[in-house]
């Protein structure tokens, strides 16, 4: 099993990234604040102004970690890296079967619906008592009809055009009933659907935000095993888009990102004064609440889950890799098919 190696996440405007001996060096107002060996690192990833020096950046780039630029709210910038190791063989397979992915995105879309239906369901399992009768048959009626999508992209013959459908349809139910998952009182808080570019109230700030790490870690896993994050099957190919990368990301979101984002906000660890609205309506975490989540984020991806397919125990930062893993097992013809990781 790979180890579980650190992300070095900066989020201080004005702060400096350094190598000192085989150390990165963070300092602000020309003291330390910190050091981290780097051999205990995956990567790194810097939010707006943060200066990171030529001698880190070529240090980086001899290891094979990873250097990620983001602005201040979290949108990807640049991404800097050293040669790429990818299978040349494994990425023309991965090219052919792009023109005919309906398999591959059927494994995707069950994996995403089912841990979407797992987390409405967990929701009516622990807080029944608490949840309104109008809530409680929301929920469970949101959860039936995903449940009978899974079964219309299971067992019949959809085209991808129909399955982008289907899960569309997934999505709208999931979301329509996410605001009865939010056990918190504040008006502020409340959801109302999704909305990006920009998020246009606190949560959808938030699931953007935890969506922009979980694209991070789905790229570097795929990029780990050799595949090419740009050439995806559900997501339609687009320039500078890591397009497999949201792939991935589909089935790990509801748990990796929603079941976060709802955590800190009921357990008020993320409130109101953690966001702030800028000019036009948009609405972006503040820095303090950046630090939480990142903080909650790195202590999430510790958290050990049975994989059932592999029949290991594992954290669950390394479950992008083992995805990527299984998808080019399945690619190289190891596997009749993707086995997707649902949440029990």
């Amino acid at each position: 099993m790979k180890k579980l190696l650190n992300t070095l996440y900066v989020a201080t405007e004005g702060a400096s990234l350094s190598k000192d001996g085989e150390n990165v060096v963070v300092r602000l107002d020309d003291a330390e604040r910190g050091r981290v060996p780097l051999h205990m690192l995956a990567g790194l990833v810097v939010f707006g102004p943060v200066f990171v020096s030529p001698a880190l950046i070529g240090a980086c780039a001899e290891r094979g970690l990873t250097v990620t630029l983001l602005d201040r709210q979290g949108r990807f910038q640049a991404r800097i890296e050293g040669p790429v190791s990818g299978n040349v063989l494994l990425r023309r397979t991965q090219y052919r079967r792009a023109e005919a992915p309906e398999e591959i995105v059927r494994g995707f879309l069950l994996g995403k619906l089912g841990n979407q239906r797992a987390v409405l369901m967990r929701a009516l399992r622990d807080h029944s008592e608490t949840l309104d009768p109008e809530a409680t048959a929301a929920l469970a009626d949101a959860a039936r009809r995903i449940a009978l999508i899974m079964a219309r992209i299971e067992f019949s013959e959809l085209d991808l055009d129909a399955l982008r459908g289907a899960e569309g349809d997934a999505a709208g139910w999931y979301f329509s009933v996410f605001d009865h998952l939010i056990r918190v009182p504040e008006p502020a808080m409340r959801f109302s659907g999704r909305s990006r570019r920009p998020p246009r109230d606190a949560i959808n700030a938030l699931l953007s935000f935890l969506y922009t790490l979980l694209v991070h870690e789905c790229r570097s896993g795929l990029e780990a095993v050799g595949l090419d994050p740009a050439v995806g099957f559900l997501h339609r190919d687009r320039p500078g888009r890591p397009s497999l990368a949201l792939d991935l990301m589909e089935e790990l979101r509801p748990i990796f990102a929603d079941r976060l984002a709802l955590a800190l906000v009921n357990r008020r660890q993320i409130g109101p004064a953690d966001f702030e609205t800028r000019d036009g309506g948009a609405v972006w975490l503040s820095d303090a609440g950046r630090k939480t989540v990142l903080t909650a984020w790195q202590d999430r991806k510790k958290d050990e889950r049975r994989h059932d397919f592999l029949d290991e125990t594992a954290p669950l930062g390394l479950v992008p890799f083992l995805q990527a893993q299984l998808l080019s097992r399945h690619l190289r013809g190891d596997l009749d098919g993707y086995p997707p990781w649902v949440w029990k």
